[in-house]
């Protein structure tokens, strides 16, 4: 069976910090994941790597669409899952 989403040794940092290290794990076509840990333990920067805003230093985080392929590159076709906080200058 194909992964819906895959993570295969994804390494992140940001200067010195180290954010992500050998992240791996795959998720099953009608299995639910969820992401748990204490601030800054690389929830969302592996979610903005799987969403290709970020490119991992090392390794491949993968999605696919429902029928196994690779899923579209596009922006408008990655996920809802972007941030929603809305502007925060009262005048824009």
């Amino acid at each position: 069976m194909t992964s819906q989403i895959e993570f295969r040794d994804v390494h992140r940092s940001f200067g010195d910090q180290e954010v992500l290290r050998s992240l791996s794990c795959s998720v099953k076509p009608g299995h639910i994941h969820a992401f748990l840990g204490r601030n800054g333990a690389g929830k969302t920067t592996a979610l903005r790597i799987l969403l290709g805003f970020l490119e991992p230093h090392h390794g491949i985080a993968r999605p696919s669409d429902v029928s196994g392929r690779r899923a579209p590159t596009s922006l408008e076709h990655r996920s809802s899952l972007g941030d929603r906080s809305g502007p925060t200058d009262p005048s824009a």
